[in-house]
C-alpha cells in the first residue's frame, strides 16, 4: 500500500488591502517617530548655532555657523557643577526613600486580608484630590518639622505619591497570587521576610518604573527648591539653571545697541545649553530600564 503524499499547504501572500494598510501604518508610525524626535534634536543643533540663524528660522536640520559659546559659558560656571552635585544627590536620596516609603504601602493595601483595608485606601487617596494647599504646607514643614532651607525637605516631606502606591497595589494583586504567601506560611516565613525575600524579587519590573518615574520627578524639580530653599550652595541644577536664565536676560535688557544683541545671542545659546546639559542624563539612562518600564506600565494598568 503507497503512502499518498499530503498536499502542501499554498502559501497565501499579502492582499493588495493588506500591503496598502501596511503602508499607511508604516507612515503614520514614521511620521509618529520624527514628530516625537524632531523637538529634541532640533534644540541640539540650535545649541551650537548662530542665534541670529535661530531666530531668523533658518535653522531646520542642519547646524550653520557652529558655536560652542553656549556650552563653553555653562561649563565655565562654578554653581552649575554644584547644582549637577546636589540634583544627584536629591535624585538618588529621594528615589530610594519614595521606593522605601511607597512600597511596602502598596503591597499591604494589596492584601485582602488587611485590617481596615478599605479606609486606609480612601485615606491615601482622598488628599489626592484635596490637598492643604502651598501655604498650610509651607507653614507645616517650616513652623513645626522645622525643615526649611534643609537637605532633608527635598526628599522626605512629599515622598508619599498616591499614584505609585496604586500602580504599584496593582502590580501585587495581579501578579502575586496568595497561594505564594500560604505556602510561604507553611514554610514557616512571616510577613517581614515574605516582603524582602519573595515580593521584592519578583517585582523588579515596577521597581525599575517607580524608580524612573521618581528619578525624573526628582530631576526635573525645581518648584520645591524655590520655595523651601534659602541657600545658593543647595539649589538643585534646574533652579540654577533658571537663575542663570533670568540673571542674563535682566543683563541683557539693561544694554544698549550691539552689546544687548550680543548679550541676547549669548542668552539664546545658554537657553538652547541649558535643555541639553540638564536633559543629557536622564535621556542616557532611560534606555537601560526601557524594557523594565514598558513590562511595569502595561502590568500595571491592570484593573486592581
Amino acid at each position: 500500500m503507497t503512502a499518498q503524499a499530503l498536499p502542501m499547504k499554498k502559501r497565501v501572500g499579502k492582499t493588495r488591502g493588506d500591503q496598502i494598510f501596511d503602508i499607511i501604518l508604516y507612515t503614520v508610525a514614521v511620521l509618529m517617530v520624527i514628530v516625537a524626535l524632531y523637538p529634541m534634536y532640533f534644540i541640539i543643533i540650535a545649541s551650537v548655532s548662530d542665534p541670529n540663524l535661530v531666530a531668523q528660522g533658518d535653522i531646520l536640520f542642519l547646524p550653520r555657523r557652529m558655536t560652542l559659546e553656549g556650552y563653553k559659558y555653562l561649563l565655565s560656571m562654578g554653581n552649575l557643577w554644584t547644582g549637577y552635585g546636589n540634583t544627584i544627590l536629591y535624585t538618588l536620596a529621594g528615589t530610594l526613600i519614595m521606593l522605601a516609603v511607597n512600597l511596602p504601602v502598596a503591597y499591604a493595601l494589596s492584601r485582602k486580608d488587611l485590617v481596615g483595608r478599605k479606609f486606609f485606601t480612601l485615606f491615601f487617596v482622598f488628599p489626592m484630590f484635596f490637598s492643604g494647599g502651598l501655604i498650610p504646607t509651607f507653614i507645616i514643614v517650616n513652623n513645626y518639622f522645622h525643615l526649611l532651607d534643609t537637605f532633608t525637605v527635598m526628599v522626605l516631606p512629599f515622598s508619599v505619591i498616591t499614584y505609585y502606591i496604586i500602580v504599584a497595589r496593582t502590580f501585587f494583586q495581579n501578579n502575586l497570587p496568595a497561594e505564594l504567601w500560604e505556602a510561604a506560611q507553611i514554610d514557616g516565613c512571616g510577613n517581614l521576610r515574605y516582603f524582602f525575600q519573595v515580593v521584592l524579587p519578583l517585582s523588579k519590573a515596577i521597581i525599575a518604573v517607580i524608580a524612573l518615574w521618581a528619578a525624573v520627578g526628582h530631576w526635573n524639580s525645581y518648584f520645591n527648591a524655590l520655595i523651601y530653599l534659602r541657600t545658593g550652595e543647595k539649589y538643585p541644577l534646574q533652579l540654577v539653571m533658571r537663575n542663570i536664565l533670568i540673571n542674563n536676560e535682566v543683563v541683557a535688557t539693561q544694554m544698549t545697541g550691539s552689546a544687548a544683541a550680543e548679550m541676547n545671542k549669548k542668552v539664546n545659546l545658554i537657553k538652547y545649553g541649558a535643555i541639553v546639559v540638564s536633559s543629557l542624563p536622564i535621556m542616557t539612562m532611560y534606555p537601560f530600564v526601557q524594557k523594565y518600564f514598558n513590562q511595569g506600565v502595561m502590568i500595571g494598568a491592570v484593573k486592581g
